[in-house]
């Protein structure tokens, strides 16, 4: 296992209790203090988890610990549990042009506004995201649809025609899915 980033926020004791195990645990302990040193923390790191005694708004990943006598641990056991949760989240969350496509919940965020999708809708994307060139009705057919000889490509292109309806509907983005002469492309 990688070492992993603990803050222990506001939580002197619990902070000396992992700074004396951090080497057994393969964790890297940083205290915070206060809200200014905790801020400072966040700006430079990506992958961390805070230990804290009660929970603070508008901030993620945090395992509150406010119960006690406390077994250390069952406490280790949170914290590996909430960082396997958090990296499966990290993911499945795939961007595209300016969106992020959560797969979990199958939607498409774009800042406050959420789409759902449906599971071939979100397979569309990301297929014809990857794709360098304009992807054909029947190519899509053939890797999204798994081919289907009775599948014709009008259902492609209805598909196709619902999901960009569905995106200037909600988002106002009227070329997400750009369509031409060889096919369909996101750029």
């Amino acid at each position: 296992m990688s070492q992993q980033n603990l803050i222990i926020y506001q939580f002197t004791s619990f902070y000396k209790i992992f700074k004396e195990i951090e080497k057994e645990i393969n964790f890297n302990i940083i205290e915070a203090t206060d809200e200014k040193s905790l801020k400072d923390i966040l700006r430079d790191l990506k992958d961390y988890i805070i230990i804290a005694k009660k929970s603070y708004l508008n901030i993620s990943n945090q395992l509150i610990v406010d119960k006690y006598p406390i077994n250390i641990s069952k406490v280790i056991e949170k914290i590996n549990l909430e960082l396997l949760r958090k990296k499966f989240n990290d993911q499945s969350q795939i961007k595209v042009k300016n969106y992020l496509i959560d797969l979990n919940a199958r939607q498409i965020i774009l800042d406050n506004k959420k789409l759902k999708l449906t599971e071939k809708e979100v397979n569309t994307i990301i297929y014809l995201s990857k794709a360098q060139n304009p992807i054909s009705p029947i190519e899509l057919q053939k890797n999204v649809w798994g081919y289907q000889s009775n599948l014709e490509t009008h259902t492609v292109e209805t598909h196709i025609y619902r999901l960009r309806k569905k995106f200037f509907d909600v988002f106002d983005d009227d070329s997400f899915i750009l369509s031409g002469i060889n096919g369909y492309k996101i750029k």
